[in-house]
């Protein structure tokens, strides 16, 4: 199956069994009938399985041409599921520029067990190797970033996860499948905020993994079953109906991206804009080669710097509406140095980059003459 029909039919080959319905049934149940100890239909109790998280989890192992999926109660119970893999003393290399919930997860809880991080640029890829020794056990990839857009090669990482001997895991929430396949491209494991583009509709809160090799997805499960952060049957029906527009949902936020990009390039009051698919982006080339299109998240800064007029900016928006998250069909608008990246310091933010006009546009599936017209009255 190509990609566009896996989204529709991909991993779901059976129609359920009691009626033929269509769209897999939401199975709201804690538990399930035997007939005898053990005798039952592959469901026992709902955290260790359910049939509509299960349809779920088939259908994200297709769209990532792996072999087995995982659905969390939010990404990241997925992220937590993935460190729980590793043991005091162990290593992780993670990119410097990334969602800021991961980089609290990572710094206020794991390294509590004894576990050491290190956030290092990963533009240039051989950087990594730098901080690689024998504890090391996981790389942590975005790509593209949170909310700086940067492109990480990550064919030319997976080579180096492999020289090593490392997992690499890459949160692919920005890209989607559509534009991108990491486990194609060398990765171990690939996660996704679901919440967010699988989802599509900002009425859901998951987050998923996938894997090829069977032995890592056994140890995935095992965690997934023991520590029981997982996703119920009817948020895993939401992302199921999510997934099959996917593919068109997509395809208009690289559209409405590039005009929104387009447009705040040459707008006198702006001063940087990150889009991947701008010439001038870095590692612009890397993203036309493993990516399929852009995407529809831009950041951009203004002239002055200036918070207030950043603020002002937010405030003034009536199509783009101001709010945490990203990836639904509607515009959203974000302030990352005091919404989503305000747990990280603000000496680490501005390094990388999340400088106080920072805003970071989720652009929607609307006209984008009606989006471009929002911006232009709020940039005044």
């Amino acid at each position: 199956m190509k990609f566009n029909t896996r989204t529709i039919h991909g991993g779901q080959e059976d129609i359920d069994p009691a009626y033929n319905s269509v769209m897999p049934p939401i199975y709201q149940t804690s538990t399930y009938a035997q007939s005898t100890p053990g005798g039952h239909e592959g469901f026992e109790y709902s955290r260790s399985g359910n049939p509509t998280r299960s349809a779920l989890e088939k259908s994200i192992a297709s769209l990532e041409n792996g072999n087995y999926g995982l659905a969390f109660g939010s990404g990241l119970a997925a992220i937590d599921a993935i460190l729980k893999l590793l043991k005091p003393g162990d290593e992780v290399i993670s990119t410097n520029d990334l969602y800021g919930g991961t980089f609290r997860l990572f710094t206020k809880i794991f390294e509590g067990f004894g576990i050491k991080f290190h956030f290092v640029g990963m533009s240039e890829a051989q950087n990594i190797e730098n901080y690689i020794n024998k504890n090391t056990k996981l790389i942590w990839v975005e790509t593209p970033t949170n909310p700086m857009m940067n492109i990480i090669n990550i064919e030319a990482v997976a080579e180096i996860s492999k020289k090593h001997q490392t997992l690499l895991a890459v949160d692919n929430t920005f890209a989607t499948p559509y534009l991108q396949q990491p486990l194609d491209l060398g990765a171990d494991i690939v996660m996704h905020s679901a919440t967010k583009y699988l989802g599509g509709h900002s009425d859901v809160v998951m987050g998923v993994l996938a894997v090829k090799d069977k032995e890592l997805a056994n140890k995935l499960y095992f965690i997934q079953n023991a520590s029981g952060a997982i996703a119920g049957p009817q948020d895993s029906f939401l992302v199921l109906r999510g997934i099959k527009t996917l593919h068109l949902r997509m395809q208009r936020h690289c559209e409405n991206g590039k005009a929104v990009a387009e447009f705040l390039s040459n707008h006198p009051k702006v001063d940087k804009v990150y889009w991947p698919g701008l010439p001038s982006h870095p590692n612009h080339d890397i993203a036309k080669k493993q990516m399929k299109d852009f995407g529809g998240m831009v950041s951009f800064t203004t002239k002055n710097n200036s918070l207030p007029e950043a603020i002002s900016f937010v405030e003034k928006l009536k199509v783009f509406t101001l709010a945490e998250s990203l990836g639904g069909v509607e515009s959203l608008a974000g302030h990352p140095a005091s919404m989503t990246h305000a747990s990280i310091p603000k000496e680490g933010r501005e390094k990388i980059g999340i400088v106080d006009s920072l805003i970071r546009l989720s652009v929607g599936v609307e006209d984008e003459r009606d989006l471009i017209e929002d911006l232009k009255q709020a940039l005044g």
